[in-house]
């Protein structure tokens, strides 16, 4: 019999509101915002119907580009429940990526913050769809993006051609509750609910379209393997945009009625507050956040007692760095996840009580209800523990394909139903997977994936350069950092600050290459293909400052 829950977010919701109404939901501890279920749902319930009667149907895309504030959970619900698709928008892009997403998926509506960091968000909208000035609220038509009907603006203030979260607010008395329930009752659990942008095994961004089916059961089964109940509290400075803040850690929570305790952005004294005024038993995070916790000048004077378990992703964790989080840090139970956006994203998990050396050298063992397997690229067969193949899973957390583009979702997902994650693995004799190496030319930055040929393409737009190769250079502190080698045009000079001045504000600024050489030709096969595991190996030579 199958454990796996067909349910819609929107009914996981409504359980756990049921089970716990008094239950405390959503927790910001730097502006004292606090919700029970009950009053998270009537805040869900309120920006549904608005969006109902501003005209959002089932099926549309509402893309948010914003950071972790209170109000984004309530719209990955809120377009949950009325059957349209949560677009998550990585906060650190510019104008040339959000051009790209907006146009590839053909969204239909956009919300949006102020700004993060040195990003103005509210003028890159009117940079990027002008008529927004122009025409009326609700008639937008725009030029570059023909599929785009309405921007929203996540605050009070009135922006031209937006509507203000107050207004949206305000409309959902324009929708009874006889025609709210009557959109909830036409939707089914495998329908996409969420779209994430990933650069994939191959190319450029694509949009991974995941179900209600997909991520729920997957939320679910990551709390499971944490033994939440819904007296846990989660401290989540990760990113919503990201599966490991909305899958990982809202997901995980509210199948389980536990209270999410929510930060903006990462700050480590922030995190080390929040843990010990809200008595957190659990936190998320990449390796170097947990570094930069454990090495804060006033780590002793937080009282980290009350953490018990949490999830560390994204890289691998050095053992040294594991013994401390599980001693001083109090994580005993602290599991490592692996996965990808594609696969829900979590495929495999170790489990409460497994031994430090699996947590350290392996990424755990297969989820509950999935199949992982090690299959060999060249032959197709299934590979016996040891022996190194692409690591593949195949189950309910496989993605409904790629938007628009069908011809990369074959590539990744093959006839028996196999997804193909590019990542190179074998399996122990105790069934833990191991991570060995990779297929594709993807750089994994402290947690964020980059693809090379994005930037490569890119930076063939620069006056001067002749070719140029970006490849991963091996980095202590992010477990890889971006590299580029250039060949410039004859009689050209350049240096590397003209390059990363030319990335400046055009491309996000984890793109930007950190280390940059300049080269006369690169390291080929006898077929003239390029070697970039070669660059790799070059890059560790060139560039030794990286490790220290």
């Amino acid at each position: 019999m199958s454990n796996l829950q067909e349910r819609t977010l929107g009914q996981i919701l409504d359980e756990t509101v049921e089970k716990y109404p008094d239950n405390e939901a959503v927790v910001y501890v730097d502006r004292d915002y606090r919700q029970t279920y009950r009053e998270f749902a009537e805040k869900v319930d309120t920006l549904a119907k608005g969006l109902m009667a501003l005209g959002v149907q089932r099926g549309e895309k509402v893309a948010i580009w914003a950071t972790n504030i209170p109000y984004w959970v309530a719209f990955q619900f809120a377009t949950a429940k009325i059957g349209a698709v949560l677009l998550t928008v990585n906060t650190y892009y510019r104008n040339h990526e959000l051009d790209y997403l907006l146009k590839q998926s053909e969204t239909e509506n956009l919300i949006i913050i102020d700004a993060f960091r040195d990003v103005d968000y509210v003028r890159t909208a009117y940079d990027l769809v002008p008529e927004l000035k122009t025409m009326e609220r609700g008639h937008l038509k725009s030029a570059k993006y023909p599929h785009l009907k309405r921007v929203l603006f996540l605050g009070q203030e009135k922006h031209r051609g937006m509507y203000s979260m107050p207004e949206l607010e305000a409309m959902s008395v324009m929708v009874s509750d006889a025609e709210y329930q009557a959109r909830q009752e036409e939707l089914d659990p495998h329908d996409v609910v969420n779209m994430q942008y990933t650069s994939g095994t191959t190319g450029f961004p694509k949009g991974v379209q995941l179900t209600h089916y997909n991520i729920g059961n997957n939320g679910f089964w990551i709390g499971e393997n944490q033994r939440f109940t819904n007296q846990d509290r989660v401290c989540l400075p990760v990113p919503l945009f990201h599966c490991f803040g909305c899958v990982l850690g809202v997901l995980a929570c509210v199948t389980h009625g536990a209270t999410m305790v929510i930060l903006e952005g990462f700050d480590p004294f922030l995190v080390m507050a929040s843990v010990d005024s809200e008595r957190c038993t659990a936190l998320y995070g990449v390796p170097t956040m947990f570094i930069a916790v454990l090495e804060h000048r006033s780590f002793k004077r937080f009282d980290f007692s009350s953490l018990r378990t949490g999830i560390m992703a994204g890289s691998p964790c050095p053992v040294p760095v594991m013994e401390r989080v599980m001693d001083v840090m109090n994580m005993k139970d602290i599991t490592i996840c692996y996965g990808l956006t594609e696969a829900s994203p979590v495929m495999t998990q170790t489990r409460i009580g497994d031994p430090i050396r699996k947590m350290t050298e392996t990424v755990g063992r297969p989820m509950p209800e999935v199949d992982v397997a090690v299959i060999d690229p060249e032959t197709g067969e299934h590979c016996s523990p040891g022996a190194q193949g692409e690591i593949c899973c195949r189950g309910y957390l496989v993605m409904k394909g790629y938007y628009n583009n069908p011809e990369a979702t074959a590539k990744t997902i093959d006839k028996d139903g196999w997804l193909h994650s590019g990542d190179l693995g074998t399996f122990d004799e105790d069934g833990y997977l191991v991570i060995t190496g990779r297929l594709k030319d993807m750089i994994i930055r402290g947690g964020e994936n980059v693809y090379p040929r994005e930037i490569e393409e890119f930076l063939y737009t620069m006056e001067g350069i002749q070719d140029v190769q970006v490849a991963a250079v091996p980095s202590r502190k992010y477990g890889e950092e971006i590299g580029a080698f250039i060949i410039l045009k004859e009689g050209v000079d350049m240096t590397p600050e003209d390059v990363r001045d030319f990335c400046r504000g055009k491309i996000s600024r984890y793109k930007i290459p950190k280390y940059i050489a300049f080269v006369d030709e690169y390291p080929m096969t006898a077929s003239g293909k390029i070697q970039k595991y070669k660059l790799r190996e070059m890059a560790g030579e060139l560039f030794p400052q990286a490790m220290k």
